[in-house]
């Protein structure tokens, strides 16, 4: 038996509402309404309630006829519109029916400590998540047509990706040796005299909601590249900034993650208290103990625009920061028969030129 997932519909018309980067609220593309999230929520909030205490059960195995590995990490639910049922991984937690298209969300992936703490909802909207990927590949005259196809590049979705954010301290104590050199002239030489120091340094350093993403579907080199995020924005979590957005629930436990995040507060305190040390000829690090202590690891969905493709069997995959719009990529593949033809062109240019060069200076 597949279970319900919840839809946010209008109030006015029943159609699907969707979150509106620009505007900051739900609308229906069907009738116009405009819906504050807050009050859409609240309507919601019983239903949700009631969905989050039903567990989900595996897929039945004689229905899909998948192995017990396979069934043992999938999912089914019901579509609220079309009653088509939704097949999806365990960690999924808002998608939208292939059938009738309509965004769906999955209470159940929010119940207990499964419901994240914050939300950064998509500021950037899919338009302009495009066009970034069109500044991106203007220029490039050898990039294979299919990436530049308007259809290949609707195909960008919108995904809530799950981090730990650690607040912590990062206790440093430092000791550098130091050079200083200055030279002195006389009638008949320089003299340069150099001096030696023994530089000693300790300080703290506090960091608060340093991320690390909570997928293992996320390459952490992308997440990590798309930052920073703007953490004033942050809100506590609603489902109601879900549709029209996919998002998954963490697969990473926060012990996993700490030491990622404890290594890049250790290596920005060291930085901060190095750049203290100034002023001298050369400067050598002698010791660097760092103790960082964890203040509060919070669970949040950031917004991330994400691409993914393939071209002569690689992957390539694109991702936009759905807050800022900063954005990463993969190295972009070469058409080598572009290449081909762009060489061919040259080529038969160079000829002509050689032609009409020599042809004049035989006939004068």
């Amino acid at each position: 038996m597949a279970d319900q997932v919840n839809e946010y519909k209008c109030s006015n018309c029943g159609g699907p509402l969707r979150f509106d980067p620009a505007s900051q609220m739900l609308v229906c593309d069907n009738c116009g309404s405009v819906f504050q999230p807050d009050e859409i929520e609240a309507q919601y909030l019983e239903h949700s309630l009631e969905a989050a205490a039903i567990d989900t059960t595996s897929l039945s195995l004689n229905d899909l006829q998948w192995s017990a590995e396979e069934a043992a990490h999938m999912r089914a639910y019901t579509c609220p519109s079309c009653g088509a049922q939704i097949i999806c991984d365990e960690h999924t937690a808002a998608t939208s029916c292939p059938y009738c298209g309509n965004p769906t969300v999955v209470p159940a992936q929010f119940a207990g400590s499964l419901r994240p703490d914050y939300i950064i909802p998509f500021k950037y909207t899919k338009e302009q998540a495009i066009n970034q990927l069109r500044e991106f590949y203007k220029d490039k005259p050898f990039l294979p047509n299919e990436f530049k196809d308007r259809n290949h590049l609707e195909e960008i979705k919108g995904v809530y990706v799950p981090f730990w954010l650690f607040s912590g301290r990062a206790d440093t104590d430092l000791a550098f040796t130091a050079t200083r050199s200055h030279t002195t002239t006389t009638k008949d030489e320089y003299i340069t005299t150099t001096e030696h120091y023994r530089i000693l340094r300790q300080g703290s350093v506090d960091f608060d909601y340093v991320p690390a993403d909570a997928s293992t579907k996320m390459a952490d080199d992308f997440m990590d590249a798309i930052e920073p995020f703007d953490f004033d924005d942050m809100v506590p979590f609603q489902m109601s900034y879900l549709p029209g957005y996919l998002a998954d629930k963490y697969d990473v436990e926060a012990q996993d993650d700490e030491v990622r995040a404890f290594s890049r507060m250790s290596n920005s305190a060291v930085s901060t208290i190095s750049s203290t040390v100034s002023g001298y000829s050369t400067v050598l690090p002698e010791r660097q103990n760092v103790r960082v202590r964890r203040k509060a690891t919070d669970y949040a969905f950031l917004p991330v625009w994400m691409l993914a493709t393939r071209w002569n069997g690689r992957p390539y995959l694109f991702a936009v920061n759905g807050q800022t719009g900063k954005m990463v990529g993969d190295d972009l593949p070469v058409d080598n028969g572009k290449v081909f033809k762009r060489f061919l062109l040259i080529t038969l240019i160079l000829e002509i030129i050689i032609f009409a060069v020599v042809w004049m200076a035989v006939n004068g």
